[in-house]
């Protein structure tokens, strides 16, 4: 299963994240679940690095399937809408595909 935990700032908007574990749906290397998860997680990540100056931590361990990143500068409109659509994605995940291969915290 994979857990999401949102980081929210002091106005509760989305800073972040942290995702750990494998979905499970499929074998390694077959699993779609795992792989959407990963598109969208990176997706973001990447598209904060380009189209903003956000700064960021980032840290990832891809064998535990441990990814985590926060803004930490003051974040910008394109960040917290590019975190809304990346929530938004992962929740819709896990409603096609079931909740028992996607577990969210911190919401």
């Amino acid at each position: 299963m994979i857990t999401v935990s949102i980081y929210r700032d002091e106005n509760g908007r989305c800073c972040g994240f942290h995702c750990s574990g494998h979905a499970g749906y499929a074998e390694s290397g077959s699993d779609i679940v795992c792989a959407a998860v990963s598109a969208l997680t990176m997706n973001a990540i990447n598209s904060i690095s380009e189209f903003t100056s956000d700064t960021f931590s980032y840290d990832e361990d891809e064998k535990s399937g441990r990814m985590d990143f926060r803004i930490v500068s003051e974040m910008s409109p394109v960040s917290e809408i590019l975190l809304k659509s990346l929530i938004l994605g992962l929740k819709s995940i896990a409603d096609a595909y079931g909740r028992k291969y996607i577990r969210f915290r911190n919401e």
